[in-house]
């Protein structure tokens, strides 16, 4: 394959640079052309899988060879020098227009919005692409990153009014904000037992920066709400991670949900929400400590949440769980920060082999600070609350997350992630794995 070449004053621009490499290679149009004249996905004999597999695998080697040696310029022309702070789907949206064929369009995913996975043709791995290369930089992944730590525009137009009243309803997680100062935020998707989708991830961003930018808000609880799921009704779960219907009709979206997910809301709870006000000029980010209350279970993504906690309470029955093997993809940002709280054996007991823990055995203590009965739970909250209700908390949670996980370890390691997770989104075995999915689940990872 013919290498990249060099951006001079008279070869142009980087637009130029990919414009005239695709058409040297000629790999994108022939995989375009292709995939015109073949059926549906679904549809293929596997001789037909095998030549549309070796076509794609052409032009994703073609992309990768030059996102390799020019994402900064890439992110620069797309950003404007890094003077525009676009979020993921409006970066991957200009990309697709700026340079054609480096990602999917607007119109390809569209046509594919409302097709089971395994009906899809996988343009999202050529998202994962894009974005591993735009990541791996510590200049355009930096500043994504910081991008993606910036409040959405919902909260910012709910925000007075969350303000005055310190309630805010959303459909999948409801916010109270008492006069002690603390918020607390309830998953309330009662029906799916807290099970996350786009429309979870999208509420749960708007309420983390909701409680974040509000200035009579000290510190937050989330907590799952009670449940009216046949087998849990009347009790309160925390979360049965990904929604695993979704994942089987093609509702979870790599850039929309997974990656939205990491670098957005998870994200914010760590490390804080971006403020230009200027009393912030000690910091750049508004932080607050977040305390979690585990009822019943937190599987797969809701175990993954409770590793951005400040301290987390448990009831004695509730267990937690990665099935991230079962499922085939991998449990987020999970496999980064699981062993550093449970060491990499037990970590790999977790991931690699679905072993739940149970909030009562010793090894429990390794991920949850306090366990106690269940109808203890309520006065338990309120005692880590109050604990955690200290002027020198901020300071020291956040030099505790500095010291823990680096700002560019955590980009080093969602660059990976964003192309390795949309490779197992369309590999063979969990395409495989969509009929089961397709049933109304409890458990995701």
């Amino acid at each position: 394959m013919t290498a990249p070449p060099p951006i001079r004053p008279d070869h142009g621009d980087v637009q130029t640079a990919w414009k005239e490499l695709s058409a040297e290679s000629g790999a994108i149009t022939r995989v375009e052309n292709l995939l015109t004249d073949l059926p549906a996905p679904a549809a293929r004999t596997a001789r037909q899988r095998a030549e549309a597999a070796a076509a794609h695998d052409a032009a994703r080697a073609l992309r990768t060879r030059f996102l390799d040696a020019y994402a900064d310029a890439v992110y620069d022309r797309l950003t404007n020098g890094r003077a525009l702070r676009p979020r993921l789907d409006e970066l991957l949206a200009s990309a697709a227009d700026a340079f054609p064929g480096l990602v999917p369009t607007a119109a390809q995913l569209a046509d594919e919005a409302g097709l089971a996975q395994a009906g899809k043709e996988g343009h999202e791995i050529d998202q994962g692409i894009f974005l591993r290369a735009v990541l791996r930089s510590p200049t355009a992944g930096g500043h994504l990153l910081d991008s993606m730590l910036q409040p959405t525009d919902r909260a910012l137009r709910m925000l007075p009014d969350f303000t005055r009243t310190g309630v805010a309803d959303l459909e999948a997680v409801r916010i109270e904000r008492r006069g002690d100062g603390v918020a607390r935020l309830t998953l309330c998707r009662d029906d799916c037992l807290n099970a996350e989708d786009v429309r979870q991830v999208d509420d749960m961003e708007t309420a983390v920066d909701l409680v974040l930018l509000d200035p009579a808000t000290r510190l937050a609880l989330v907590r799952g709400g009670p449940m009216s799921h046949p087998r849990h009704r009347g009790r309160r779960v925390f979360s049965a991670g990904i929604n695993l219907k979704s994942l089987s009709s093609g509702g979870i979206p790599l850039a929309g949900f997974l990656l939205r997910r990491e670098l957005g809301y998870l994200h914010k709870i760590l490390r804080g929400v971006f403020s230009d006000h200027p009393g912030q000029w000690h910091s750049p980010r508004i932080e607050k400590p977040w305390v979690a209350a585990v009822d019943g279970f937190a599987i797969g993504g809701g175990m993954q949440l409770l590793l951005v906690f400040d301290h987390v309470i448990a009831a004695s029955d509730a267990y937690l769980s990665l099935p991230a093997a079962k499922e085939g993809i991998i449990p987020g940002v999970a496999n980064f920060r699981l062993g550093r709280y449970a060491g990499p054996r037990l970590a790999r007991q977790v991931v690699l082999g679905g072993r739940r823990i149970r909030a009562s055995e010793p090894d429990a203590r390794l991920l949850v600070d306090e366990v106690v009965e269940p109808e203890e739970m309520d006065a338990a909250v309120e005692r880590g609350l109050t604990r955690l209700d200290n002027a020198a908390v901020l300071a020291n949670r956040r030099m505790l997350n500095l010291a823990d996980e680096s700002m560019d370890a955590f980009r080093g390691y969602v660059a990976e992630f964003a192309l390795q997770q949309a490779l197992r989104l369309y590999s063979e075995d969990v395409l495989d794995k969509a009929g089961r999915f397709a049933t109304p689940a409890a458990e995701g990872s």
